[in-house]
């Protein structure tokens, strides 16, 4: 199978076409026909290296939305044919950006009929990261004020709407250019975060999603109400000294890696199926153009997400 892989970590141009076997399903795993994968901006820091890391990941990607081609024994979830879209485990299960992914069934489910494959490539990494921010970590319930940073980005345009989804009164952080669109969504407060300091603005949440960490995660502490929670994505910089100044304030900070979860799956895919979720696919690129889409996304500047069409 064509797969995309690198030898060495390093920029985008480390990123090249290259031929590797065709993945075997095993016990409890499915081999899925990749036709559509989505772009994280984990997959270009991985590229570049993290400091726990001892060298390349040998094909990135986490985003798989295909067709089931080969199950293992003791699966009963999934038969060939079956359309599905999930996330590899992470952060040891990537292999997305290939024409074959395995994986553990129950890291997918079945694709809704409402969307293709280009849709559903989009979601499962950034949905579940939202999804298990606000619903499994925060437990958002109606009228509760959510603050989501980097509201336009993938992780954000996505909470944007599982927050409204739990009836929550949702303000969003985002350039003024995206502010009509993320109305559309069903934010109901926005705040251009280049003219406007969110702190000035903004008070008595109960919620903030952080993606960005460092001096707007320290800054966000500060908006909450006595009991609130501040989810962070990022690790940053000032993690400590954070954590110390939400114990300060009676405030709870927690740190969120996202993880394969088939219920959380069915949940975005129930949310999918109801019309109440839809990510915005910004541009695609071929697989062999991975490095290019690695180059769109780094620029800080996607609204929605990347997603590269395999078949």
């Amino acid at each position: 199978m064509n797969a995309v892989s690198q030898d060495v970590l390093g920029g985008p141009e480390v990123l090249r076409l290259v031929e590797r076997p065709r993945p075997v399903a095993g016990v409890s795993e499915i081999v899925v026909r990749v036709h559509a994968a989505g772009v994280n901006p984990t997959d270009w820091k991985h590229r570049a290296g993290l400091p726990w890391m001892a060298g390349p990941v040998p094909v990135l990607g986490w985003d798989v939305s295909g067709v089931v081609v080969e199950v293992g024994f003791g699966v009963t979830l999934f038969k060939p044919g079956d359309e599905v879209f999930g996330m590899l485990p992470y952060s040891h299960g990537a292999g997305a950006y290939a024409e074959y992914a395995k994986a553990t069934a129950r890291s997918f489910t079945r694709k809704p009929a409402t969307v293709d494959h280009l849709q559903a490539g989009a979601l499962p990494l950034a949905a579940l990261t939202a999804h298990q921010a606000l619903v499994d970590t925060a437990n958002v319930l109606p009228g509760q004020r959510v603050l989501i940073h980097a509201a336009a980005g993938g992780v954000g345009h996505l909470a944007v709407q599982i927050a409204k989804a739990r009836g929550a009164h949702v303000i969003g952080t985002a350039s003024a250019g995206r502010h009509e669109w993320l109305r559309e969504l069903g934010a109901d407060e926005l705040i251009d975060h280049r003219t406007t300091d969110f702190a000035d603005v903004v008070d008595d949440v109960d919620v903030v999603l952080d993606p960005l960490a460092d001096d707007v995660r320290t800054r966000s502490l500060g908006v909450l109400r006595q009991g609130g929670v501040l989810i962070t994505l990022v690790a940053g910089n000032d993690l400590a000294s954070a954590v110390a100044k939400a114990a300060d304030l009676g405030v709870r900070l927690e740190g969120l890696v996202v993880e394969a979860d088939h219920a959380g799956m069915r949940a975005i895919a129930e949310l999918v199926e109801q019309g109440r979720l839809r990510p915005r696919v910004e541009a695609t690129f071929p697989l062999a153009e991975a490095a290019s889409a690695h180059v769109r996304g780094e620029t800080g500047r996607t609204a929605g997400k990347l997603v590269l069409v395999v078949d």
